[in-house]
């Protein structure tokens, strides 16, 4: 088997059989294929398409790379959630407590960010002394005493994905439907999880920007993990707007905490109750949807999710206390508002661009080496449809420079778009991908 037959059968739109898929994938890995032959199938995919059955056998190749993750010493039905990212997404924090809560078995690996805000790791080391660099042991052990653990993703899950990852990313092949698929589920599979719930987003602040993208990817994704004999469910999200009000890593932490408290913006505590009830129903702790909301509610009004999210914090080194004392969180120097130049409705929020403001100040990586200010961000005080009068604030701004505040204030103030009509909310949950 040669690579140079494969990518002339790809660019002819023929369709590759799992055996040449593997040779591919293992080549690769282990350095036998080189970067421009595999640049060249790439964008033979890119063009031409996978089938469903190629889709698949690419996702599996990736996963079985390296490492799979065992978690048969777990007791218990053991459900992941995965988001495709976005503005103020910090939901992994309030809601795995709740899921682990309700008696879900939390176990889930989780990366840094690379953009906006960082990803969940980052924003959990907002807690005094966290870290998720634990041995598989401590991790399984963790699920197994306190139902929930987060752990770093390790250089040995989905190897494959992070080479081709990186030969995408700098050969203009990153967004086609199968290759994105295959990426996410690749690490899921390889990641040992029962049940998957998937969050894909949709709109300005999102990957796929088309709504009718996101229900493609969703739906590639989700027969992906149910052929892997994976219970997979998808819930396409709004993106459109930052996700709640804050953006940036510690006052994301913030919001999390309100929002187990039950004192969290709205658009968030909806997906929040929605994702968590489908985590509840994949793990075999609720029937149907309605009564897995009652038994999230149930949690946060009795407490048992907020202390969730101590225990977890306490066992991975972190200061439980910050739970209680926001004080004890990363603070910035500055804090201003950002007022409104004109009286009028929100008509929308370009949210790429608020995500932007919070990279500007420090808030997230703009390479891989990139240190993150854990105290910087925004606090949107208006969201589209809201009513706003000159001079009232917009958003409170959070820096430790002086120009950085400044840039960012002027990037923020473009980003907001007024109308002097009522604009219509969007509703935040898009619809549901079972199969």
């Amino acid at each position: 088997m040669r690579m140079y037959d494969l990518i002339m059968k790809k660019r002819n739109g023929g369709i590759l059989t799992e055996e040449e898929i593997q040779f591919m994938v293992s080549g690769y890995t282990q350095g036998q294929i080189p970067d421009y032959q595999m640049s060249a199938m790439m964008m033979a995919v890119y063009f031409q398409g996978m089938t469903e059955t190629e889709t698949t056998a690419l996702t599996m190749a990736m996963a079985h790379s390296g490492e799979m993750l065992d978690l048969k010493d777990i007791a218990g039905v053991k459900v992941d959630k995965h988001s495709t990212g976005g503005v103020g997404d910090k939901t992994s924090i309030a809601l795995a407590p709740m899921a682990a809560a309700c008696g879900v078995k939390i176990a889930k690996m989780s990366g840094r960010g690379l953009g906006h805000t960082g990803g969940t790791i980052d924003k959990l080391e907002s807690f005094e002394g966290f870290t998720t660099g634990i041995t598989a042991e401590h991790f399984k052990r963790q699920v197994n005493e306190i139902g929930i653990s987060i752990m770093g993703q390790t250089l040995d899950i989905a190897p494959a994905d992070k080479k081709l990852y990186a030969l995408r990313d700098v050969t203009a092949t990153v967004d086609n439907m199968s290759l994105i698929a295959s990426s996410i589920m690749s690490k899921k599979l390889a990641s040992g999880a029962d049940a998957i719930v998937l969050d894909v987003k949709t709109g300005s602040g999102a990957f796929m920007k088309k709504e009718a993208d996101a229900f493609a990817l969703a739906r590639e994704m989700v027969r992906i993990g149910n052929r892997a004999g994976r219970k997979t469910i998808a819930v396409v999200s709004d993106m459109d707007q930052p996700l709640g009000f804050a953006v940036g890593n510690a006052l994301e932490v913030q919001e999390a905490i309100a929002t187990l408290k039950g004192e969290g913006p709205e658009d968030f505590t909806q997906l929040c109750m929605t994702l968590g009830s489908y985590m509840l129903i994949a793990g075999g702790k609720a029937k149907e949807e309605e009564e897995a909301r009652n038994m999230l509610q149930e949690v946060i009004a009795n407490g048992s999710a907020l202390r969730k999210l101590e225990a977890f914090i306490q066992a991975q080194g972190g200061n439980p206390a910050a739970v209680h004392q926001p004080a004890l969180l990363p603070k910035a120097a500055m804090v201003e508002e950002i007022t409104a130049p004109q009286t009028g409705f929100v008509e929308k929020i370009d949210c790429e661009e608020i995500g932007i403001c919070s990279l500007l100040l420090g808030g997230g990586r703009e390479t891989k080496e990139s240190e993150i200010d854990l105290s910087v961000g925004l606090i949107l005080h208006k969201k589209a449809g809201d009513y706003v009068e000159a001079g009232e604030s917009l958003a409170t701004i959070h820096a430790n420079d002086r120009q950085k505040l400044m840039m960012a204030k002027e990037r923020f103030l473009k980003a907001y778009h007024m109308t002097p009509q009522r604009v219509a909310k969007r509703p935040l949950i898009k619809g549901l991908v079972t199969e």
